[in-house]
């Protein structure tokens, strides 16, 4: 699992920052598509999933879009007045599409493992997909945005539900004033030490691979750890 991370962290060094473009949804602005599109490895034989969950308009496909080493999978569509008083877009009136099933990427962390992302929707109507996407899940990224933190809550109750490791990571908004220090921000979602906390920037690849780079080192230490106890 060392090489694994140091693999992981080589195939995405590229640049610190992709260019930007203006994202129409109000959200953080998202990645222009690259062409540096790196084919799976003949010898690839091990997949390692993980899902990246959070509120609506949270920046759960801009960080698909950012890290993934192919063209990845978007299901979005766009917003329409039948999602008016069902969907809640206070603090993202602005965002005009929005994910119906989820976002898939992909990283190869070395020649026989491949990590694939699954980004999954935000709003509340489209929660029941939640427990699908995390069967046979290695582990999470939650997503937060300060300015909704309460939009958090449900994506690490279903994470401890199912039992399934996570780290949060929180998406700092050009606009957010706010300006919470990771403490209170743990202490707001009530996460446990053992639960990682970590800054992040969804439109910035380097970004998006510390984030991923923290969760499989901690997975990896929980292996350790019931190994050592077992």
């Amino acid at each position: 699992m060392d090489s694994a991370t140091s693999e992981l962290g080589a195939e995405l060094t590229p640049s610190d920052a992709v260019p930007d473009a203006a994202d129409p949804g109000g959200g953080p602005a998202l990645p222009a598509a690259r062409s540096d599109r790196t084919p799976l490895a003949h010898g690839a034989e091990t997949g390692l999933k993980i899902v990246v969950v959070g509120g609506f308009g949270v920046g759960k496909t801009t960080l698909v879009r950012a890290v993934s080493e192919i063209r990845p999978l978007n299901t979005e569509e766009l917003m329409t007045q039948a999602g008016v008083g069902v969907d809640e877009t206070t603090g993202v009136a602005g965002k005009t599409t929005t994910t119906v099933a989820f976002d898939f990427g992909r990283i190869t962390l070395n020649e026989r493992m491949v990590l694939y992302l699954f980004g999954a929707p935000g709003q509340e109507r489209f929660w029941f997909l939640w427990d699908r996407l995390f069967a046979g899940t290695l582990g999470a990224v939650v997503l937060v945005d300060t300015r909704r933190m309460s939009e958090s809550w449900y994506a690490i109750d279903r994470l401890e539900h199912h039992r399934t490791p996570f780290v949060v990571a929180v998406n700092r908004f050009d606009d957010d004033t706010s300006a919470f220090s990771l403490a209170e921000i743990r202490q707001a979602l009530a996460l446990p030490d053992h639960v990682l906390l970590v800054d992040c920037d969804a439109r910035v690849r380097s970004s998006g691979k510390h984030v991923l780079i923290t969760l499989v080192n901690h997975l990896y230490d929980m292996a350790l750890a019931r190994e050592t106890t077992s």
